[in-house]
């Protein structure tokens, strides 16, 4: 499938790194306990030093937040809030392995990682400027309208799979007990983030091949020629 950054995204944020792969051939049925318990001590042991708001990869998202016009302490990215309930609880929920790796890899990379059902996205997931009124199916089965430019990720539908960037995904293409097939992508604004990103696609892409033996992994690219900022994990 295809990832596609908007030529305006690009060049309203010339920071913005990221990095995705494809993984065909998982399920809902390995353990990953051990790696997600290590990836969630390593966040504590960040959080242990400073809060998750002072972390540079948090900062840079605020700062994007506030430069889409949103009050970051109200629009929190998927990382910020991930931190914060791990700070606050101590622990995570558990939905599904999958998502649970991805969400404590994002905790000790404090960077989002969204995870989509590739047979409930279709060939192309885009990463531009809302039109308005792109449906967003929520968690509590309730239908959401994105609003005139912010940003999403958009299917050749139409659809928005996720809402105000990184900050809420759509249950439509969420990972469910029979998914097999799935995009992961990691996202990304502060000083070192080519090299953390690599980083955090380069282990969950291990993670996956030693837990799983999946059928395919694949990274993706994105469709604009000459896009500096991609990193290229396989």
């Amino acid at each position: 499938m295809q990832l596609s950054y908007a030529q305006p995204i690009l060049l309203a944020f010339p920071e913005l790194v990221f990095g995705a792969v494809e993984i065909d051939g998982i399920s809902n049925q390995v353990d990953m306990s051990g790696d997600i318990a290590a990836l969630l001590d390593r966040a504590r042991t960040r959080l242990a030093a400073h809060n998750e708001s002072e972390l540079p990869e948090i900062r840079a998202w605020r700062q994007a937040f506030t430069q889409m016009g949103l009050k970051p302490t109200q629009y929190r990215c998927a990382a910020e809030a991930l931190l914060r309930r791990l700070r606050k609880e101590g622990n995570l929920p558990s939905f599904h392995p999958v998502i649970d790796l991805c969400n404590a890899a994002s905790c000790a990379y404090a960077i989002p990682v969204a995870v989509f059902d590739r047979a409930r996205t279709g060939d192309l997931l885009k990463v531009r400027y809302a039109q308005g009124g792109e449906p967003l199916a929520t968690f509590s089965g309730e239908v959401e309208r994105a609003e005139v430019n912010e940003v999403i990720f958009a299917d050749l539908k139409g659809n928005a799979h996720a809402r105000r960037w990184s900050h809420r995904q759509s249950s439509q293409s969420a990972v469910r007990a029979e998914t097999t097939d799935i995009l992961i992508v990691a996202e990304a604004h502060h000083t070192t983030a080519v090299e953390d990103v690599q980083r955090l696609i380069a282990e969950l892409t291990c993670i996956f091949r030693s837990r799983f033996c999946p059928s395919r992994i694949a990274g993706i690219s994105s469709k604009e020629t000459g896009q500096p900022h991609m990193t290229a994990p396989l």
